[in-house]
């Protein structure tokens, strides 16, 4: 015996699923019954749309724990998934630096996530992309070819066809593209060097990333060069070059906290929130590639944005950070 039978008196797009329960089943919470009832969906989607008030048991708007038992009538409006609304265009702002028919270069402000993702549905650089080129709801990805932490400003490109894109994901892979950071970690950092330390999910902490106990690591290798030191009461903070080769995830964050000196804001890899910093303070200054179609180089750089100039300011430089230790 099948069990339920559906109610179709209502019609139309906005018409809820009716569900009516045969007299033989027995009484159970609401969000298990519609677990059984929609096996298409998960339960936390289930749940969540009986808490937002979209399922109602005999014209009650219904609960988790609401028992329902034979021949109750049970009313479902489906809503779409925060991921399925998630690629429509929105009014963003950020800055272009320069685009061609086949790649846009923009300048990312901090605070701006560049791919919508959980927690960050809306209000994301791919949302402000489609806006202002609908041609890219025609590309993976919208063309995004990489990424830059919310909290980090600085440059990316991005691909306008799938041919530029397919080309700029393989200057990626190669390591051809030239990708320039400025960072302001803690302590003394002197000279210059290279980290070559896989990175991979940390085993722990599920939103850290780790090069000590990584989960499927891959290949991630970080040069950088010490440009100044100074002070900031008692605080000592370096101003740092990092260039990378490779490009993972929170890589330049990782790195430099293996080598203990985390970046001045970065609260999740060890940072702390000094000297007018209310994030981590990195800032992605130059980008290089060549053009997908022509192959030219080409080359830009953006100016560190207003909130990393006042930390900036309020340090006293001592030193040049190519002296010795």
């Amino acid at each position: 015996m099948p069990y339920t039978d559906i109610a179709t008196e209502d019609s139309g797009p906005d018409a809820p699923e009716v569900f009516h329960l045969p007299l033989e089943v027995l009484p159970d919470r609401l969000d298990k019954t519609l677990a059984r009832l929609m096996p298409q969906h998960s339960r936390s989607r289930l749940q969540s749309w009986i808490e937002d008030g979209h399922v109602e048991v005999d014209g009650v708007v219904g609960k988790i724990r609401t028992r329902v038992g034979p021949g109750a009538f049970i009313r479902v409006w489906p809503q779409q998934a925060p991921e399925d609304l998630a690629f429509v265009p929105e009014d963003v702002a950020f800055r272009v630096v320069d685009d061609s028919p086949d790649w846009i270069v923009v300048d990312k402000p901090a605070g701006l996530v560049t791919h919508p993702g959980a927690g960050n549905w809306h209000g994301t650089l791919l949302n402000g992309l489609l806006f202002r080129y609908p041609e890219l709801s025609r590309v993976a990805r919208a063309g995004i070819v990489h990424r830059l932490d919310k909290d980090t400003s600085g440059l990316l490109v991005v691909a306008r066809t799938e041919i530029a894109q397919t080309q700029l994901v393989r200057q990626l892979q190669a390591r051809t593209v030239k990708r320039e950071y400025c960072a302001l970690v803690h302590g003394t950092l002197a000279g210059q060097g290279t980290v070559d330390a896989p990175i991979g999910r940390d085993a722990r902490v599920p939103v850290r990333m780790s090069s000590d106990r990584p989960v499927a690591p891959k290949p991630a290798v970080t040069h950088y060069a010490s440009q100044s030191i100074g002070r900031c009461g008692d605080l000592i903070v370096s101003q740092v070059l990092c260039r990378l080769e490779t490009g993972r995830t929170h890589q330049i964050r990782v790195h430099m906290a293996r080598l203990r000196h985390p970046l001045l804001g970065d609260t999740l890899y060890g940072g702390r929130l000094e000297a007018g910093a209310t994030r981590q303070m990195l800032h992605a200054r130059a980008l290089g590639f060549d053009d997908p179609v022509s192959g030219r180089p080409c080359a830009y750089t953006a100016e560190l944005p207003d909130d990393f100039r006042r930390v900036q300011d309020g340090i006293l430089w001592e030193r040049n950070g190519d002296d010795a230790a």
